[in-house]
Formats: structure tokens, C-alpha cells, sequence
């Protein structure tokens, strides 16, 4: 009888053990995949182009996300989208700063949409599955036509409308300009703006560009709407209303991974990225020789999205 309840004892004793010990076991499993979990879902890669502008907008991505309690991984300077879009695509990037015009064109070679809105529609149909765009920032990327501040306040010229009747005008650009649809055809089929002559000039909006335009040698030129050069003030970009050129807006794209809250900080960076800003920001890049890190910082604390 003894021996039973001895038996019996250190089976029960065993029994409870085995018991105590799964359910531990269990317990500890289960906290430790859940917080593997929640850690994973806050570690986000932020990638960019190689490029100044690009990796300061990325920077500015990074850097609101991690102030507002995710932990972020940069991937930056990853070369062109035939390089880095496939990356995206494979979940190994989880936010890229990119251009609402040129992605439309390099996801649908036959879009034509041009028009901010139709482009930033257009767009969000033939994103890759698993990937989808946030909001478009009011900065640009794009194509537009400048002239010299003095003369839009001379001649009272604010788009590219205003030109038309103005006589003597010249263009210039790089040589593909002449033929491209929003060149001299563009300006006389759309605008009703005649030009009397075409230069020539071996960069596409840079300093011989802006030469070109101070020293008088020209009246109009095309220039990429974010150049440094536009922050010096003696310049104006003129509007496009009839949609011209292609819109292409700063816009990021995200994976699946990112979530409500993640979504809610870019947006924000988005809505303070206006064509002035970012403007400045590439000067303090170009002229300023200042680091990304630096630049996406402070323009940041000045939109007040991170103290």
C-alpha cells in the first residue's frame, strides 16, 4: 500500500512537472515570437537613388520614422530605377522616395497622362502588387520652362501662357529640346508662343544653362524644377497649367510593411516638402556642401514634425 501511494505520488509529482514545465515553455515561446514580431514590424528599410536630392528626401523619411519610435535601416544609394526597383518589388526595401511622371512612364510605356492629378491616378493603378504610393508631395522633379525674375516682372509673366505676343523670344536647351513635344511645337500648339530662335547648350539646365539666361543670350530656358540655381532668387519657374510637360511630384512608395502609423509620419514629411524646400534643401547640398543627414534635419525641425 505504502509502495502504491509512493508510485502514485512521484507520478503525479512528475505529471505536474512535465506540466509546469510545457506550459512554461509555451509562455516563454509565445512572448518572445510575439516581441520578435512586433520588433520586426518596426524595422524599416529606407532606400534611395544615388543621388543628392533623392538621398536627402529618404534621409528626411528615415529620420521622422525613427523619431517617432520605429527603427529604420538606410539603404541609400542604390543606383537607377532598372537597379533599384526590383529590390523594391522584393520586399527588400520598405520606402524610396520617388517621381510620380518618370515611375507612370517606366511602369506603363504608353500612359499619357501629364497633369499632376491624372499622373498621381494613373500611377496609383499600375503600382506592382505589394506596393503601394503614398501622397505626392507638392515638390517637383520635372521639366519647366524659367526665366529671369526681372523679366517676369517686367512683362508680368507668372505661366508659360503669358509669353505668347511677347516678341524676340529665344529658347534654349539641350539640343533634343527642338524636337521634343514640349518644345518650340509645344509652346506654339499649346501656349500660342512663338520663339524667333532655338540655342543650343551642351548641359540640360545647368550652369551654361543659367549662363545663358543672365547673360541675356537667351529668354527662356528649360531646367529641372529643383535645381539649386533656383534659390538664388533671380530666377523664376513659370507655371504649366495646360500640363505640358510631365508632372512629376516627390512621392514615396512603401511596401505592405508599412503600416497606419508609418504611413501617417511620410505623409507628413510629404505635406511640408514644397518646391521651395526642397529647392533650398539641394542648394545647402550643391553650394552649401552640407551632408544629407544634416540637411533633412533641420528642414524637419523647421516643419516642426521632429523637435
Amino acid at each position: 500500500m505504502k509502495t502504491r501511494l509512493k508510485i502514485g505520488a512521484a507520478a503525479a509529482c512528475l505529471a505536474l512537472m512535465i506540466s509546469l514545465f510545457g506550459c512554461g515553455t509555451s509562455e516563454s515561446f509565445s512572448d518572445s515570437s510575439s516581441q520578435q514580431q512586433e520588433g520586426e514590424a518596426q524595422t524599416l528599410v529606407v532606400g534611395s537613388q544615388d543621388f543628392y536630392e533623392n538621398e536627402i528626401i529618404a534621409e528626411a523619411y528615415a529620420e521622422a520614422l525613427e523619431a517617432n519610435g520605429f527603427k529604420v535601416e538606410r539603404s541609400f544609394r542604390i543606383g537607377q530605377r532598372e537597379i533599384y526597383m526590383p529590390e523594391i518589388e522584393s520586399g527588400s526595401i520598405d520606402v524610396f522616395p520617388e517621381y510620380t511622371g518618370n515611375l507612370l512612364q517606366y511602369l506603363d510605356e504608353n500612359a499619357t497622362a501629364t497633369e499632376s492629378q491624372d499622373v498621381y491616378d494613373a500611377l496609383v493603378q499600375v503600382m506592382p502588387d505589394g506596393l503601394r504610393v503614398l501622397d505626392q508631395a507638392e515638390a517637383t522633379d520635372a521639366d519647366s520652362y524659367v526665366v529671369t525674375k526681372e523679366f517676369a516682372d517686367a512683362n508680368d509673366i507668372v505661366a508659360i501662357g503669358d509669353l505668347a505676343g511677347i516678341d524676340g523670344l529665344v529658347l534654349a536647351g539641350n539640343a533634343e529640346l527642338e524636337s521634343r513635344p514640349y518644345g518650340p511645337a509645344g509652346l506654339k500648339d499649346i501656349y500660342g508662343v512663338d520663339i524667333v530662335r532655338f540655342a543650343p547648350v551642351e548641359d540640360s539646365g545647368g550652369p551654361l544653362t543659367v549662363k545663358a539666361l543672365r547673360d541675356g543670350d537667351a529668354t527662356i530656358v528649360d531646367m529641372y524644377s529643383s535645381t539649386p540655381e533656383l534659390a538664388s532668387g533671380d530666377l523664376v519657374v513659370l507655371e504649366d497649367p495646360e500640363g505640358m510637360f510631365l508632372a512629376s511630384h516627390v512621392v514615396p512608395i512603401v511596401s505592405d510593411r508599412i503600416d497606419e502609423k508609418a504611413a501617417e509620419v511620410i505623409d507628413r514629411v510629404s505635406a511640408s516638402l514644397t518646391p521651395e524646400a526642397l529647392v533650398r534643401m539641394n542648394d545647402e547640398s550643391v553650394n552649401g556642401k552640407r551632408s544629407a543627414a544634416d540637411i533633412a534635419h533641420d528642414f524637419l525641425v523647421q516643419a516642426e514634425i521632429i523637435q
